[in-house]
C-alpha cells in the first residue's frame, strides 16, 4: 500500500486554489489545511481589536496578542469541509469578505504571525495525507513536499471570479474595487520580505485563466496518482 503524501498548493489569490485542494482531500481521504483562512482569521482578530484598519496597522500591539488567537478547523458534514475558528467561533463567513481581503495581506506580512501559523501548519501536515494551500507552503512550510502545484490566472480572470462570488453571497460590490484588491494583494504577496510569494523550483506551474475546474482536477489528480505510484 501505498504511503500517504504531502500536496503543496502555492498561487496568486483567486486562482481556485482552495477549491482544487478541497476537491483532492475529498477524493483521497486526506486532510485540507486552508492556510489562507488562517491568515484571515488572524486579521479578523486584528479588525477586531482595532489593530488594523485601511488606513494603519499597530504591529507591535497585534504581537503583543497574538498568544490570545486560538485557531482551528471544524469539519462540517453538511458543507462538506472544514470551517474556520477563532477562538471556539465560527467565523468562516466574517473572514471572506472584501474589508478582510483588503486587509490580510498587511497582516499576513508580519514576520512574528507567519512565524506562528507556520509552525501550526507544519504540526497540521507532520504525517502527510495533507493537502494544503496557501502563498508559501512549497517554499517555506513544507519545502520538501511531495507534489507542488503553483496557481496562476490573471488578475482580470481573477478579479472576475472573485466578483461573482462575493455576488452570488448578497455582497454589494463593484467590480473596480475587487480588481484593485487582486492587484494589490499580488503586489504585497510578492515583494514582502518574509516568505515572498514565489514559485518553488520544483513546483508544477498551472495557469488556469482558461481552465475549467474539472479540466485542472483532472490533470493534477493525474499527477497525484504518478506520485502514489511511486511512493
Amino acid at each position: 500500500m501505498s504511503k500517504k503524501i504531502t500536496i503543496a498548493i502555492d498561487g496568486f489569490s483567486s486562482t481556485g486554489k482552495s477549491t482544487i485542494a478541497k476537491l483532492l482531500a475529498k477524493k483521497y481521504n486526506y486532510v485540507y489545511v486552508d492556510t489562507g483562512a488562517m491568515y484571515r482569521a488572524v486579521t479578523l482578530f486584528a479588525k477586531q481589536n482595532g489593530f488594523v484598519d485601511k488606513d494603519s496597522l499597530k504591529k507591535e500591539a497585534l504581537i503583543q496578542c497574538l498568544d490570545k488567537v486560538t485557531l482551528s478547523f471544524c469539519f462540517n458534514d453538511e458543507l462538506g469541509f472544514a470551517e474556520m475558528f477563532l477562538n471556539d467561533k465560527n467565523v468562516e463567513n466574517e473572514i471572506r469578505t472584501l474589508e478582510v481581503s483588503q486587509l490580510v495581506s498587511k497582516v499576513a506580512a508580519i514576520s512574528e504571525v507567519r512565524k506562528k501559523l507556520v509552525a501550526e501548519q507544519q504540526n497540521m501536515g507532520r504525517d502527510g495525507g495533507v493537502v494544503m494551500d496557501g502563498r508559501d507552503i512549497g517554499t517555506v512550510v513544507f519545502p520538501d513536499a511531495d507534489l507542488k502545484l503553483f496557481m496562476a490566472a490573471s488578475a482580470d480572470k481573477r478579479a472576475t471570479r472573485r466578483y461573482k462570488e462575493l455576488i452570488d453571497k448578497g455582497d454589494k460590490v463593484s467590480f473596480e474595487d475587487i480588481l484593485f484588491n487582486v492587484q494589490e494583494r499580488d503586489r504585497i504577496d510578492s515583494t514582502r520580505k518574509d516568505s515572498p510569494l514565489v514559485k518553488a523550483d520544483d513546483a508544477i506551474e498551472f495557469d488556469n485563466s482558461d481552465m475549467t475546474i474539472e479540466e485542472q482536477f483532472e490533470r493534477i489528480c493525474s499527477l497525484v496518482d504518478q506520485k502514489l505510484a511511486k511512493s
